[in-house]
């Protein structure tokens, strides 16, 4: 069984969630479960600046809801680190938990898709530990480049400074970004199995009990081009018309042919006003599908857009005849 963590290594939540976690995966009731804990991005604090600059006590901390039963509706700072320094405590942290600097995430996160590119899930946990450590026992700035270079080299990767100052891990980063958002990713930490979600870093027995649950149900394998159509189509949705772009990509270079990824994207360049290349995608598919109603009504849409209201007016007269309610 895969168990996906949806964290980010600056939440205190996302350390809380990790150790419940591991003692959710030692309760006897799990016994002979094998489970690979895979960790996956998400930013509570995408402004933070390039520079880590030290916590400030009267700045709201980045943190999000990880165990909303147990907050106030409206937090202030202080109740924030009351709580999480309480909980904290209680999983055997100490004292000295919390963070000492408001640091960008991104290439901490690269690290660990590094880790599991090159080494798998037991490496990458143990990164994630490390990273978790550093930042909120060690209170070190975890964007530090030789800090991330050490973490790297005691888990033996190589070349990971390279790695991450070419960018793929960053790329890579924000496509998984994407895929977390079109999957309704929305709070740190956040466990997934197949399509089901636990959001927060709830009690061991509450992680224990979902897996138990997940682990009985088939996980349907569904095909990778047809999971990233439906996530862009899902960010498509959420009006994310550049993001649904980004992860159309590949299909659009290995599946170029797909009527449904060239609509898909057809309707990504139109909704990004990217008119130019949605028009020439829509005339391409009437052309290819001129039974289509919705195509050609997109076409006559991006037609006005784009000031040529005769060639459009053609198309949405074909419309209305074909399909009545698009009138």
């Amino acid at each position: 069984m895969r168990i996906e963590v949806w964290a980010d290594m600056v939440c205190p939540w996302a350390y809380i969630g990790k150790r419940r976690l591991e003692k959710a995966l030692a309760d006897p009731a799990l016994a002979g479960l094998y489970a690979e804990v895979v960790w996956r991005p998400y930013r509570i604090d995408p402004t933070a600046p390039a520079q880590a600059t030290p916590v400030d006590e009267s700045s709201p901390d980045a943190v999000t809801d990880g165990d909303a039963a147990s907050r106030t509706l409206d937090p202030s700072p202080a109740q924030d680190r009351v709580l999480v320094s309480q909980v904290a405590a209680e999983e055997g942290f100490g004292p000295e938990f919390g963070a000492a600097w408001r640091a960008d995430s991104l290439d901490a996160h690269g690290l660990l898709a590094l880790a599991y590119e090159h080494g798998g899930s037991v490496p990458q946990d143990q990164v994630a530990e490390r990273l978790l450590h550093a930042h909120f026992l060690d209170h070190l700035d975890i964007s530090d480049r030789r800090l991330l270079d050490g973490i790297a080299d005691r888990a033996g990767i190589p070349d990971a400074g390279t790695l991450l100052d070419g960018g793929a891990a960053a790329r890579e980063v924000r496509e998984l970004l994407l895929i977390g958002k079109a999957r309704g990713i929305a709070t740190s930490p956040t466990i997934v199995v197949g399509d089901r979600a636990l959001a927060g870093a709830q009690p061991p027995a509450v992680m224990a009990d979902f897996i138990t649950a997940a682990a009985s149900v088939p996980i349907r394998e569904t095909p990778e081009e047809v999971q990233r159509l439906r996530w862009s189509e899902s960010l498509l949705d959420q009006r994310d018309p550049l993001g649904a772009l980004t992860l159309l990509q590949p299909l659009l270079a290995h599946h170029g042919d797909d009527l449904n990824v060239r609509r898909l994207a057809a309707r990504s360049y139109f909704h990004s006003a990217q008119l130019s290349r949605a028009h020439d995608m829509l005339r391409q598919l009437v052309a290819d599908a001129p039974d289509d109603s919705y195509t050609r009504l997109m076409l006559g849409r991006t037609l006005q857009r784009l000031g040529r209201d005769d060639e459009a007016v053609m198309h949405l007269k074909m419309v209305a005849a074909m399909t009545p309610e698009f009138a």
